[in-house]
């Protein structure tokens, strides 16, 4: 068997080492995608502060401080930034914090999805997990119309990317893989002590319905990696006093950040 010279030792310095160039339409889409993700995670500090209020109760309808109300429509919740335009305080998670989870998920998902037919389920579900993690941080919670609406995304888009590409195989396996994620995150709820809510239980599903696509290893993943990431994150609150041991803790957050590092590990 021929023996392969490092290029190095070959005399040619590393540096002139021939490499693949990046195609230029793979870095202006990934730029517009990580723009989009920004100007979505805008959008969403008014969402969360809205909806982060206990079950049942009505979303916020006006400013904590000086009663400014919100308008009516879909004007009064598609508002960029967090301040109140009357009193300027802050409502709401930064702005920045969602620009920046907006950005991140939305440039590794497209980094590392290129070409897939199923990009914009996974996008859409992202845009709606940065409001989804937000009002879980705020009151434990994750709101009913927004879970739906990210089942009603991932679902039109992979019938769609099913239709479009012919892949039935994917789309079968994420409908299994769905009622199993489902399922399985039931079985924790009800399990005693659990401190599980419903709300997990159906995002884990609609999440699971977008891993499936992608394959039972990238399910497996995203499976274990959000109780790993949570396990970790409660360590760390505990160890610095910032949360008590029957302090229940959302799971929400983690259940969306393990399924874009599984998506991220498993491609």
């Amino acid at each position: 068997m021929p023996r392969v010279t490092p290029p190095a030792a070959a005399g040619v310095p590393l540096t002139d080492w021939p490499t693949a160039p990046v195609p230029a339409g793979t870095l202006v889409a990934l730029a517009a995608a990580v723009a989009l993700g920004v100007v979505l995670g805008a959008l969403a500090p008014v969402v969360v502060f809205r909806l982060s209020v206990p079950a049942g109760t009505p979303p916020r309808s006006g400013c904590p401080r000086c009663a400014h109300r919100f308008r009516p429509g879909p004007s009064g919740w598609l508002r960029v930034g967090s301040r109140c335009p009357a009193c300027r305080v802050r409502a709401g998670p930064s702005s920045g914090v969602t620009c920046l989870a907006g950005g991140l998920s939305f440039g590794v998902l497209t980094a590392v999805l290129p070409g897939e037919p199923a990009l914009p389920a996974f996008l859409a579900v992202a845009a709606v997990g940065v409001p989804l993690a937000g009002v879980d941080l705020a009151c434990l919670r994750l709101p009913d119309p927004l879970v739906g609406g990210a089942l009603v995304l991932a679902a039109g888009g992979l019938a769609g990317a099913a239709g479009w590409s012919g892949a039935t195989g994917p789309a079968l396996r994420g409908l299994l893989a769905g009622l199993a994620g489902a399922a399985g995150h039931l079985v924790l709820a009800l399990a005693p002590g659990s401190r599980l809510g419903f709300g997990d239980v159906k995002l884990a599903g609609v999440l699971g319905l977008l891993l499936g696509w992608l394959g039972w290893d990238v399910l497996l993943l995203g499976l274990l990696l959000p109780h790993l990431l949570a396990g970790v994150a409660a360590v760390v609150l505990l160890s610095t006093g910032r949360s008590r041991r029957d302090q229940p803790l959302p799971l929400g957050p983690a259940l969306l950040a393990g399924a874009l590092l599984a998506v991220a590990l498993g491609r």
